[in-house]
């Protein structure tokens, strides 16, 4: 028994040894396919001169806090907060719609390690918390609310910029189910295609930021 404890309390002590903690800050753009939102404001809002792509800009945040299991892997938790907006103009005046994504997930990453350097390459999967606010032409006012999960790849780079400062980039793919958003038994509805406007999205992201690891 004795023999088992030790080797117990050895793994734990080898495991923990390389430990170190990884704080990172920073902002991006991701490229976001959202196919019924982009269907319901092009068939219901969008002039013919402002029709949406398949592919919409959004502005994100994000931070995020690691631990170093050992030197080749990392676990982190990712907080990433997406925005975005839309201004039509139509006979009766201006219709707006924005909404903003609350993305929290829980990351696996293999750590590459050199001289004042290191790589990332990750998967997580976490909740996602939708908003959605609608101002229609006619001065009628909506808030939605959904709630999804959503699966993350990232891959990061780090280059020292000064002891355990580093210069952060990187690179990431989501797949979001965000769901269909309502207000109470309310949903935002597609009159067009009589169905329920979903915010499931596919996105593909470049951020940059800084770094702590110590």
């Amino acid at each position: 028994m004795r023999i088992y404890i030790y080797l117990i309390f050895t793994l734990i002590i080898t495991g923990t040894s390389y430990a170190q903690y990884d704080f990172r800050a920073g902002m991006g753009i991701s490229e976001v396919n959202t196919p019924s939102l982009v269907n319901y404001l092009n068939e219901n809002y969008a002039p013919p001169g402002q029709q949406l792509g398949v592919f919409n800009s959004s502005i994100v945040f994000s931070c995020e806090a690691g631990y170093f299991v050992n030197d080749s892997y990392e676990l982190s938790l990712d907080f990433s907060y997406l925005l975005n907006s839309y201004n039509f103009s139509e006979n009766l005046g201006l219709y707006k719609l924005s909404y903003d994504i609350i993305m929290p997930s829980l990351v696996n990453y293999y750590v590459i390690k050199g001289t004042g350097y290191s790589f990332k390459f990750g998967g997580g999967i976490g909740p996602r918390f939708t908003s959605v606010d609608e101002q229609q032409s006619t001065g009628t006012v909506g808030n939605y609310n959904s709630f999804g999960f959503g699966i993350l790849f990232k891959v990061e780079g780090n280059t020292m910029l000064s002891d355990n400062f580093y210069a952060n980039i990187g690179f990431d793919l989501r797949y979001d189910f965000n769901g269909d958003p309502k207000n109470g038994s309310l949903y935002l509805f597609n009159p067009v295609n009589d169905e329920k406007v979903n915010f499931n999205s596919l996105s593909a992201g470049l951020h940059l930021g800084v770094s702590y690891i110590f």
